[in-house]
């Protein structure tokens, strides 16, 4: 860094100093606004309790109104007491409540749930076999049709159960006089549930121009991973347009009530790792409203989930509306699977729930890395073997474009001390022009590029990125150990403090450091190769920007110490094999040898020279036009 850069820097430094302390705010308006700030956050407490006491009273007036009103004609099932029944099968254990008549419980079997201790932290001997993705509270499905007189609102009503097995059941709601709701339920193989709502003998209480109900479907997201943070980046209120793809709300910003004007065959609440989707067969009408709501501290809860729905419904009872719940681990292979299996005949495309990021590293993992992964765990092999066998398999694939730029920049190398003579040869403001002519004369004549150092990084990135998406959505690393990693996919800590520290966490994650620690040495010796070949104002600007990549690994620190270990872990060893590569590259390579094989190369092509082109003749051309403006301005001088 040259005198002159440091001054610009220091003037920069203090006029932003000078910036900030001129338009700081006064005590006298700090004091207003303060007081301005605690007058609004008042007036807004008191809005919100206002309109919460509002809501209590109307539906506590309308639940009396209901009770007292005989003549409603489903007056009978408000009153009641719940019953749950239970569906089960190989791979989950359902509850239904007969107040609702939905969903109140939801365990998926053969995968573990995480529990806390008294002190707030996960301790595996809590730890269950079965996993509970939601009860009680946790999800509310109901369902509100519209009749001439009366109204019938599902989760005020309670059903009577009849049909029960293990696999069925069915949800009736009486109608006085006659007629009644049904709801049937069937539980299909693996994690599918069936669930059609019909009436009969109800067709007067419809207009006879009602053809639609509406469903309001409530959910809160449970944590069920160690870290929060991260569970949360992949928690996502997820839905599929019936004539287009899949999409989410924002994972990190609260949307209210966003409204979707396409069709839509499912809506889905994901975690992670384990989601519960809702399939429509006759799509749900465009206009849906949804709601995605992240909770900003560790409750034991990520999101808030609402979706407001519209599907057929049919008030003469000659066709019933058809419904499919997933409830299941989100796993690649098993969601494509699924639409095997479901009995709508749609395209449903649920492997979107596992995300693999966009278009170009989808079509990576998708073609390569799943079948790759695939492979690998059929043998059995404990996961921290697999990410070590992809590593290697990839850096086998990339090896001879890796070798081949090494190369390019070795022969950059062996060159420099004769481009740093023609760069003395050179020097002046008005040679720039030639001394670029000369350099890329010299590049074609030696047959070698200035800009294939890059390649190496170029190759990586799109790979690095990939497993970026691909590995924190594997559930098969979920609960996974190897060596000191306790679980593969979520964080592994040396250290843990109770306080939550911004930037940090609450932890320090060991493969976090180790892959900070490879990628700062894998940085030295990428800036030392690259500083060997670079010459002139090149070499003075890599040596401005050393300190920038120095502290990228620092940068990375803060950006994945909360990240999974089996990401961390891949980044480790991934940079680990591409510096013993570099390393053995660089012992093994001969610069003596290399230089008599460039310089007979160069001969053979000064002895039999070929017409320049690309940049080099562009470069030619410019530098004739500008000998020839020169001459022609020295001659009008002499005149």
């Amino acid at each position: 860094m040259n005198k002159n850069n440091i001054i610009g820097f220091s003037l920069i430094a203090v006029v932003l100093i000078a910036f900030s302390w001129f338009n700081q705010p006064s005590a006298e308006q700090i004091e207003a606004q303060m007081k301005q700030d605690s007058i609004e956050h008042a007036q807004q407490l008191k809005a919100q309790q206002a309109q919460k006491l509002a809501e209590q009273t109307r539906k506590a007036e309308a639940e009396a109104a209901a009770k007292g009103d005989t003549t409603n004609v489903f007056h009978a099932a408000l009153n009641g007491e719940n019953q749950d029944i239970v569906l089960k099968n190989q791979k989950l254990e359902l509850t239904i409540s007969t107040k609702g008549g939905m969903l109140s419980k939801a365990v998926i079997k053969d995968f573990t749930g995480h529990h806390k201790n008294q002190e707030g932290k996960y301790d595996p001997a809590l730890d269950t076999q079965d996993l509970t993705l939601f009860e009680g509270q946790d999800q509310s499905l109901n369902f509100l049709l519209a009749g001439k007189a009366d109204n019938i609102i599902t989760k005020e009503m309670f059903f009577t159960p009849s049909n029960v097995t293990d696999s069925t059941v069915t949800m009736t709601l009486p109608a006085a006089g006659g007629g009644s709701l049904i709801i049937d339920y069937k539980l299909n193989e693996d994690y599918l549930l069936s669930m059609q709502v019909r009436v009969e003998g109800l067709s007067g209480m419809f207009a006879p121009n009602y053809t639609q109900m509406d469903l309001e479907w409530d959910g809160r997201a449970r944590q069920q991973e160690k870290g929060f943070t991260f569970e949360n980046r992949y928690a996502t209120l997820t839905y599929k347009e019936s004539k287009g793809g899949t999409d989410y709300l924002s994972e990190t910003s609260a949307k209210e009530d966003e409204k979707i004007e396409e069709q839509l065959d499912w809506v889905a609440f994901k975690n992670q790792f384990f989601s519960i989707v809702l399939i429509s067969k006759d799509n749900f009408a465009g206009g849906s409203l949804l709601t995605s709501i992240p909770q900003e501290k560790e409750t034991g809860y990520l999101k808030n989930y609402k979706a407001k729905l519209k599907t057929a419904f049919d008030p003469t009872g000659q066709k019933a509306s058809e419904f499919e719940f997933y409830i299941g681990p989100n796993n690649y292979r098993l969601l494509q699977h699924i639409e095997d299996k479901s009995q709508f005949g749609k395209d449903l495309d649920l492997q979107q729930l596992v995300y693999l990021g966009w278009p170009l590293f989808r079509y990576i993992n998708r073609f390569f890395t799943i079948y790759v992964f695939d492979w690998l765990t059929s043998w059995g092999l404990p996961m921290g073997i697999v990410l070590i066998l992809i590593t290697l398999l990839l850096k086998a694939i990339t090896y001879p474009l890796v070798k081949k730029s090494y190369m390019s920049s070795a022969k950059m190398r062996v060159l420099k001390p004769k481009l740093d003579a023609l760069t003395k040869e050179y020097d002046k403001p008005e040679d720039a022009m030639k001394k670029q002519q000369k350099m890329m004369e010299m590049y074609s004549r030696y047959g070698v590029s200035p800009l294939s150092g890059c390649l190496p990084m170029l190759i990586q990135m799109p790979i690095w990125i990939a497993m970026f998406n691909f590995v924190p959505n594997a559930i098969q690393l979920r609960g996974q150990s190897f060596l000191w990693i306790e679980d593969l996919s979520t964080y592994d800590p040396i250290i843990e403090w109770g306080s939550h520290i911004w930037g940090i966490g609450d932890h320090l994650s060991l493969t976090c450091i180790l892959f900070c620690v490879a990628n700062l040495a894998y940085s030295f010796m990428t800036m030392r190769q690259q500083r060997d070949q670079m010459v002139g104002q090149q070499a003075e600007q890599m040596k401005m920007m050393q300190w920038m990549m120095y502290l990228m690994p620092l940068m990375f620190f803060f950006m994945f110490n909360d990240y999974s270990a089996g990401l961390n872990f891949y980044y480790f060893i991934s940079l680990f094999f591409s510096a013993a590569i570099m390393w053995t590259l660089r012992k093994t390579t001969n610069d003596a040898k290399l230089l008599a094989i460039l310089e007979a190369r160069y001969q053979e092509n000064k002895n039999n020279p070929k017409k320049t082109s690309g940049l080099a003749a562009r470069l030619e051309a410019m530098q004739q036009k500008a000998d020839e403006l020169k001459k022609q301005r020295e001659n009008g001088f002499k005149k």
